[in-house]
């Protein structure tokens, strides 16, 4: 009996420690486990990703003159890169402005004028020099719907985007720009009180295909003369903001009182 007890007692023992074995291994297995998995964590939080490379912000005045007025046939024109071209547009505004304000002609009497021409040129092409010569048929005149379509996209998005400019401009986040855009529409309307819409037009139009080509010919110079006068614009900006603009509440400070 005694025998029979202790090989029981054996038997138990040993299954015991079999079972703590056991035990251990699964305990290790999982703290093994647990361990890579931090250590996989923690390798793919280390992972160093590539940083994109900063842009530096390029300022106009290091652009072509070209870039600045847009590019294309525009730009061309305004730069005398066809001259024929260019002075021909540059003459036919000048003929138009002369007829109107030096010779007074009047907008509908052109107009008039104009539909007269029409009228008679095509009167004499189809009955008149067809006695005497087979000329072809005259030329039809007709708008074409998808021309008429782009355009009015084209209308509606430049519209659209001047008025989200204006209203990011009355918004008063760029209190520069703000300011810039008073002053420059108070120069429009003196400008327009002493000379009409048309002439004021002309004198722009003029400008613009002489100023930029100066500007690209006396590039070096002219930014010389362009920082120092915005460096006089931010010192009297600079005054104005110490004397009267630090004075007025932003809007922060109302929101923080209403909060």
């Amino acid at each position: 009996m005694a025998d029979i007890t202790a090989g029981e007692h054996k038997h138990e023992s040993s299954y015991v420690d079999s079972a703590k074995e056991k035990i251990t291994e699964i305990f290790h297995d999982d703290g093994s486990s647990s361990s890579s998995s931090d250590s996989d964590g923690k390798g793919k939080d280390n992972k160093t990703f590539p940083v994109p490379p900063k842009i530096d912000k390029i300022s106009w005045k290091e652009k072509p003159v070209h870039t600045l007025l847009g590019g294309g046939e525009a730009a061309d024109i305004f730069l005398w890169r066809n001259k024929k071209r260019s002075a021909g547009i540059l003459v036919f505004a000048t003929i138009i402005w002369a007829l109107f304000e030096m010779i007074e002609y009047h907008l509908l009497s052109l107009l008039c004028h104009v539909l007269i021409l029409v009228l008679c040129v095509h009167f004499l092409w189809s009955n008149t020099l067809n006695l005497f010569y087979r000329c072809p048929q005259f030329p039809q005149v007709a708008l074409v719907e998808d021309t008429v379509l782009q355009a009015a996209l084209v209308l509606r998005i430049e519209i659209n985007n001047a008025l989200e400019v204006l209203r990011e401009i009355a918004s008063g986040k760029d209190l520069k720009k703000f300011l810039a855009v008073i002053a420059g529409l108070s120069i429009v309307s003196i400008a327009g009180s002493c000379c009409n819409l048309l002439t004021l037009v002309y004198i722009c139009f003029v400008l613009l295909h002489t100023v930029p080509l100066l500007y690209e010919r006396h590039k070096d110079k002219s930014d010389v003369c362009l920082e120092k006068a915005e460096a006089e614009f931010k010192k009297h900006f600079d005054v104005l903001k110490e004397r009267v603009l630090s004075r007025v509440p932003s809007r922060q400070i109302k929101d923080k009182k209403l909060a």
